[in-house]
């Protein structure tokens, strides 16, 4: 399929396993660049591991998560003959992503110094746990270990309780979105100057900079946030933030009024200009408990009629099998699927951005190990049709 998205025509050499240089490089395949995915002769880690154990037909359902519109080579980077068509495809591309341990490209001999030499317009991507130099460059690094580090468990949960990290990989998926971002603004400044350049991007930093509305309040308050006893989601928002029991499942109350909701559910104890502000942090345990008594006697749809006719921000709490059939996730097309030569159908999720001229596509499913290393021999190496057929003998 001819690709036509915004990124046609950019190469780029993916060296990077696990979530978040996948996704990353999934995103801007998405968008139609030339992903040529570089694995281990084992694959990608991530293909011996998956979310519930889930291996439809053999394949790792995380491994399909991260990356579909790629194209597969298997390499042995201890090996002069992986390292030279390695050298080859980066000679080519325009992007390169990894996130190996600070250290190793540079000692295969691949890094960003050695191979400018080659490529001096490339923009090349270090990702990895907590930064390229450092007290804790040898520490291994990894999403829960990352979010534990920068303090954001720290602000889930009830108070005493222990802290809670987010079930999505939040370090990995964040880092995904600032390598995307990052390597086009530098793909833009190269139209520019004519000069690539190295990003290193990281998971401890990902994590601290999405928190920052909470660490700039510390900072200027000077005091840890202290999470509420009865289970509003952020210690700095006061009622009547959060989740509430109704008479069948859930509701969400977002930045309201006190005195608004009240009003809107009868509960006169709360119905006077004392009440006005929509972040009351005094009393707010308080508070929720006599909202959640209240929205316990209607069911989710009944309170959502209601509150919905006065303009009060709220919503129903799906579950996974609500929200695949929850009308808005339906018309923006957020679930999707498509053909896997050994899955099958494979359902997963659509494309979060759209453009008007240039729309995404799937133009690949995720590959099998090795599947386009003949493809790739011969347009980044020149290999002819023996070299092909003695390296994939090799493989066997």
């Amino acid at each position: 399929m001819e690709k036509h998205g915004p990124l046609a025509g950019l190469i780029v050499a993916d060296f990077s396993q696990l979530a978040q240089g996948p996704w990353a490089t999934q995103m801007l395949g998405d968008m139609g660049a030339d992903i040529i995915k570089v694995e281990p002769e084992k694959g990608d880690w991530m293909r011996h591991y998956s979310y519930g154990n889930l291996y439809p037909k053999g394949e790792s359902i995380s491994f399909v998560s991260f990356n579909r519109n790629k194209r597969s080579i298997a390499l042995n980077l201890k090996d002069d003959k992986g390292i030279r068509i390695a050298k080859e495809i980066i000679s080519k591309a325009d992007i390169l992503v990894e996130n190996f341990r600070p250290g190793v490209m540079d000692r295969l001999g691949l890094g960003y110094k050695e191979m400018r030499i080659v490529n001096k317009s490339w923009v090349y991507c270090s990702s990895s746990g907590y930064g390229a130099s450092g007290p804790y460059l040898k520490r291994p690094g990894q999403d829960l270990l990352a979010q534990s580090i920068a303090g954001g468990a720290a602000l889930n949960g009830k108070k005493g309780d222990m802290p809670v990290v987010t079930a999505v990989g939040q370090a990995d998926l964040l880092t995904s979105l600032f390598i995307v971002q990052s390597v086009l603004a530098a793909i833009y400044s190269r139209e520019k100057t004519g000069k690539g350049q190295k990003i290193e991007a990281n998971l401890l930093n990902s994590v601290v900079g999405f928190h920052v509305q909470e660490i700039t309040a510390y900072l200027h308050n000077g005091q840890n946030p202290e999470r509420s006893e009865s289970g509003i989601p952020n210690p700095w928002i006061g009622a009547p933030y959060g989740l509430y029991n109704t008479k069948d499942s859930y509701l969400a109350i977002g930045m309201n009024s006190v005195q608004k909701v009240a009003q809107a559910i009868g509960l006169e104890k709360y119905n006077s200009e004392e009440f006005a502000s929509n972040n009351i942090m005094e009393n707010r345990d308080e508070i929720r408990f006599d909202f959640d008594r209240v929205f316990q006697t209607r069911t989710t749809d009944a309170w959502l009629a209601i509150l919905l006719e006065q303009d009060i921000w709220c919503s129903q709490v799906n579950s996974f099998d609500e929200m695949v059939e929850d009308p808005q996730i339906k018309h923006n097309e957020m679930i999707i699927g498509y053909r896997h030569p050994v899955v099958g159908n494979v359902k997963t999720t659509g494309f979060p951005v759209s453009f008007s001229e240039t729309p995404q596509q799937i133009y690949k499913p995720s590959p099998l190990l090795n599947e386009h290393a003949e493809d790739i021999l011969k347009e980044y190496c020149n290999y002819s049709e023996e070299e092909v057929k003695m390296f994939l003998k090799n493989k066997r």
